[in-house]
C-alpha cells in the first residue's frame, strides 16, 4: 500500500514540474505572437510564484485541516484548469488571470509532499521523488520544442501537458483513501532530542510556532530563496540567453535548456543512492560546488558548446541540494511543527522564484541579457554562503549532527 502511494505521489511531482519549465521555452515564440516586450516572461513568472507563495504560506493549515490527499487532489485539478486557460488565452491579460491558479495548484501540494515524504519515508525516497519532478521540467521544453518546430503553435503544447494534468487528477481521485491509511500505519521516530524541538522559542509546546524565531531558520529560508533564484533564472531565461547572446535557433535553445534539466533529473536520481552512504549536509556542499563550477564556465567568453555543458553541470549540482535540504526539516526543527516550517520555507523557496528572474529580466531589458551568467555566479555564492553559516550555527549550539535517524516505512 505504502509503495503503490508512494507511485502516486512520483506521478504527482512529474505534473508538478511539466508546467514549470514551459514558459521559458515557449516563451521566444509567444512574445512574438503577442507583441509583448521581454521582461512580460518575468512578469507572468512572477504571477505564478506569488499565488505559489501564498498556498505555501497557509499550506499549514490547510493540510492539517483536508489532508494532504484532497489538497493533492484539488491543487493538481487547478494546474490543470490553469495549463488549459494559456491554451485558449487570447492576450496576456488572460495569461495572467489563468496563471493565478497555476500558481495557487502548485505550492500547497508542493509543500504538503515535500512534508510528507519527509516524515514517512527515507531520505532516498525524497531525492528520487525531485527526481520525478525533474522528469517532468526535462519533458516540458521537449514536448514545447517539438509543438514549436512544427508549426510554432505552443498553445498545443499547453493542451497536451494540461491533458497529462487532467489524467493525474482521475488517478489522485480514486486514491484519495489512502493517504490516511499510509500515514496510519507508518512508524516514524526521531531522535529524542530532535523531538525535544531544540532550537524553538522558550515556548516549547505553543501550538502556534512562529518560523522566524526558530534558531537558524533564517538562514534555511535564505538558502531555499536563492536556491529557486538560480534554477528558477537558469530555467526561464536560458533559452532567451542561448537565442541572442550564443546565437542558436528558438528550437536548438530549448533542447539545450532541457538538458539543463536532465541534469538535475540524473543527478537525483544518481543522489538517491548515494544518501546510503554521504549524508545529506556534504551532498548539499559538493552540489553547491559543482553548480558555481557550471556557472563560472557559462560566465567564461567560451565557445557555444561550452555553454551546453555549464547548463548541464548546472543542473548536476542543483540535483541534490534542494531535496536534501528539505529532507533536513524533521532532523533541524523538530517533527512537530515540520509542517509549519517545511510551508514556509517553500514560500521563501517560491519569493526566489518570483523577484529573481523578474528581477534578471528587468535589467536585460535595459542593457543585454548578456548578464545572465555573473547573475548566476552570484547567486550560487549566496546560497553557498547562507547554507554553511546555518551549519556552523547548528554545530556550535549543538542541535543538530547530520545523521538521518528516522525509520520509516519505506
Amino acid at each position: 500500500m505504502a509503495t503503490f502511494l508512494l507511485m502516486i505521489i512520483y506521478l504527482a511531482f512529474i505534473s508538478l514540474g511539466l508546467p514549470d519549465s514551459l514558459l521559458g521555452a515557449a516563451w521566444p515564440v509567444m512574445q512574438s505572437d503577442y507583441g509583448a516586450p521581454l521582461e512580460t516572461a518575468g512578469f507572468l513568472f512572477m504571477t505564478i510564484a506569488g499565488g505559489t507563495i501564498i498556498s505555501s504560506l497557509v499550506s499549514g493549515r490547510v493540510l492539517k485541516r483536508y489532508g494532504t490527499g484532497k489538497v493533492t487532489f484539488v491543487s493538481v485539478l487547478m494546474t490543470a484548469g490553469a495549463l488549459l486557460g494559456f491554451h485558449f488565452a487570447p492576450s496576456i491579460i488572460w495569461l495572467i488571470v489563468c496563471a493565478v491558479p497555476l500558481g495557487l495548484g502548485a505550492g500547497a501540494v508542493d509543500a504538503g509532499l515535500n512534508d510528507y515524504v519527509a516524515t514517512n519515508y527515507k531520505a532516498h525516497h525524497m531525492s528520487w521523488l525531485h527526481c520525478f519532478w525533474g522528469v517532468g521540467a526535462t519533458l516540458g521544453p521537449l514536448i514545447m520544442a517539438q509543438f514549436v518546430s512544427g508549426d510554432s503553435s505552443w498553445r498545443n503544447g499547453y493542451f497536451v501537458i494540461s491533458g497529462i494534468q487532467f489524467t493525474l487528477v482521475i488517478i489522485l481521485f480514486f486514491t484519495l483513501p489512502l493517504w490516511n491509511k499510509v500515514k496510519t500505519k507508518s512508524n516514524i521516530i526521531l531522535k529524542e532530542e530532535t523531538e525535544d524541538l531544540k532550537g524553538l522559542t522558550n515556548d516549547d509546546h505553543a501550538k502556534d510556532v512562529k518560523p522566524l524565531q526558530v534558531r537558524g531558520v533564517k538562514l534555511a529560508l535564505s538558502s531555499f530563496f536563492f536556491y529557486c533564484g538560480v534554477e528558477a533564472t537558469v530555467g526561464l531565461w536560458g533559452s532567451s540567453f542561448l537565442v541572442n547572446v550564443k546565437g542558436l535557433s528558438v528550437v536548438s535553445a530549448a533542447g539545450w535548456v532541457s538538458f539543463y534539466y536532465a541534469g538535475i533529473t540524473i543527478g537525483r536520481f544518481i543522489t538517491g543512492f548515494i544518501t546510503f552512504k554521504i549524508t545529506n549536509l556534504t551532498l548539499i556542499r559538493v552540489g553547491q560546488i559543482i553548480a558555481l563550477t557550471g556557472a563560472i564556465i557559462l560566465f567564461l567568453p567560451l565557445p557555444s558548446v561550452f555553454s551546453l555543458a555549464g547548463f548541464i553541470i548546472v543542473g548536476l549540482g542543483l540535483a541534490p541540494i534542494f531535496p536534501c535540504m528539505l529532507h533536513e526539516t524533521p532532523t533541524r526543527f523538530g517533527k512537530k511543527h515540520s509542517q509549519t516550517i517545511m510551508g514556509y520555507q517553500m514560500a521563501f523557496a517560491y519569493t526566489g522564484t518570483t523577484f529573481m528572474p523578474p528581477l534578471l529580466g528587468f535589467i536585460a531589458a535595459q542593457s543585454t541579457i548578456g548578464i545572465f551568467p555573473i547573475t548566476i555566479v552570484i547567486f550560487v555564492v549566496a546560497m553557498l554562503l547562507s547554507s554553511e553559516k546555518l551549519n556552523i550555527l547548528l554545530a556550535k549550539k549543538d542541535l543538530y549532527k547530520g545523521n538521518d535517524t528516522r525509520k520509516t516505512v519505506l
